[in-house]
């Protein structure tokens, strides 16, 4: 028998596997929803004009007292993604309590892999802009996010037998992509830190915290406490979204620290989760996507224009390019460097493919793109083109490796379904199995 402390991409354990599916099934449908609204705004961004598409994107609506009066656009990137990055603390903090990433060794790739992939493309694009000037650099971040729902709606259509292993592995990955792009929105795109609200903002994190951690539930006293915090963070400077993600961190993930142990059973973390993904994947992020990603291309003249810039061309480059090669890269030198070697059932060309995946950066790639810039710029309108287009060649390359594996993924899900003694537990999940530490 294989060492298990030497492969890499297993797929881990029964419970673990069947939580990821759930989530794996309401991203997908979030991610046809994403596809949708984003291909519903390019059309009513170009056809006539578009006029009443800027005009509804810029309608400002909210109190002005408290400065909340804010366009449509803006509240759809601070308010409906703050509950997307919810969703993304809850996700983490259940990995890292409860999920097989609690063991360090199981985590290290993952974590590894997604630093990678934003060390790469970030390098990409700077390498690119040196001497762009007109403060092009403050772009670096947009190409290093990496998109799940978008990913895994792609995934849907070219290879939904991925192995379990993959998937984990894609899923994980993107979800500390996002921790790691809310904190480097946290620390560079912070413009006017006002001190006073940030920590204002403690007081009502920290009684939300409080209760949450006596498994209260009730909605009519969590939900002030977290607009509350949402808005002292929007107003002290640092990009609200950064709320969302605090407060995930509080919530507990196991029913009783006693227990000491996933066994302990689920906690507020996969209650809220519950309640919270369908309204993240099934209309915030769509609805961010609707006012977010509607550009004038201008036709083909526009399109060549646009990617002409070396801003488009450094994201493009990043995206397409620098994701695979960092996540690839660090995954390879990883096995290297532990002497690891890949699960028997899967090939290097699969951690190429879901690399290549990876760089489909859509969402948090536009949210980057509007901080770098300045919504409505012309360069803004020039990073859209570029993601849109980048996102669509990363997905028609990642289609085209992973379609070519599509019957040895079949053959790996049959198995990964059988259950000879009925016992609803795939036999797969009852032997030993190599690489429980990748």
């Amino acid at each position: 028998m294989a060492d298990k402390s030497r492969v890499v991409f297993s797929r881990g354990s029964w419970p673990e596997a069947r939580r990821i599916a759930g989530v794996l099934r309401s991203e997908t449908l979030g991610g046809g929803l994403l596809i949708g609204a984003a291909a519903v705004a390019l059309v009513a961004a170009n056809i006539g004009g578009g006029a009443w598409y800027a005009a509804l994107r810029d309608t400002t609506v909210g109190p002005s007292a408290l400065h909340l009066d804010l366009s449509l656009g803006t509240w759809a990137a601070d308010g409906l993604l703050a509950v997307f990055f919810f969703v993304v603390g809850l996700e983490l903090k259940r990995e890292f309590v409860a999920g097989d990433l609690r063991d360090p060794a199981r985590a290290a790739l993952p974590i590894a892999a997604a630093v990678g992939g934003m060390v790469a493309p970030a390098l990409i694009f700077v390498l690119l802009n040196l001497r762009t000037g007109d403060g092009a650099l403050n772009g670096w971040a947009i190409p290093t996010a990496t998109d799940i729902a978008f990913a895994l709606a792609v995934l849907a259509v070219i290879a939904h037998h991925l192995p379990t292993a993959l998937r984990t592995f894609l899923l994980t990955l993107a979800v500390v992509d996002d921790l790691l792009a809310v904190t480097v929105i946290a620390i560079f795109y912070t413009a006017d830190l006002q001190p006073l609200y940030l920590l204002a903002a403690a007081v009502p994190l920290g009684v939300f915290a409080l209760l949450v951690q006596r498994r209260v539930r009730a909605v009519w006293l969590l939900v002030p406490l977290a607009l509350a915090c949402w808005w002292l963070v929007h107003e002290s400077g640092v990009h609200a979204t950064v709320a969302g993600v605090l407060l995930g961190f509080t919530v507990p993930v196991l029913r009783s620290h006693a227990a000491g142990g996933p066994d302990a059973g689920p906690g507020l973390a996969e209650h809220f989760e519950h309640l919270v993904r369908p309204l993240s994947a099934g209309f915030c992020v769509p609805v961010f996507a609707f006012f977010a990603a509607g550009v004038t291309i201008g036709g083909l003249d526009g399109l060549v224009e646009s990617l002409s810039d070396p801003v488009a061309l450094g994201i493009v480059a990043g995206l397409v390019l620098g994701k695979p090669i960092g996540i690839l890269g660090t995954t390879w030198a990883m096995s290297r460097f532990t002497r690891a070697s890949l699960d028997p059932g899967l090939r290097w060309v699969d951690v190429l493919g879901v690399s290549v995946l990876a760089g489909i950066g859509f969402t948090v790639s536009l949210l980057v793109g509007d901080l770098a810039y300045g919504a409505g710029s012309e360069r803004d309108d020039h990073v859209k083109v570029a993601i849109l287009t980048a996102s669509l060649l990363a997905a028609a390359l990642a289609g085209v490796l992973l379609g070519l594996r599509e019957r040895a993924y079949r053959l790996l899900h049959e198995a990964e379904q059988v259950d000879a003694d009925g016992d609803g537990v795939p036999d797969v999940y009852q032997r030993p199995t190599p690489g429980d530490d990748a």
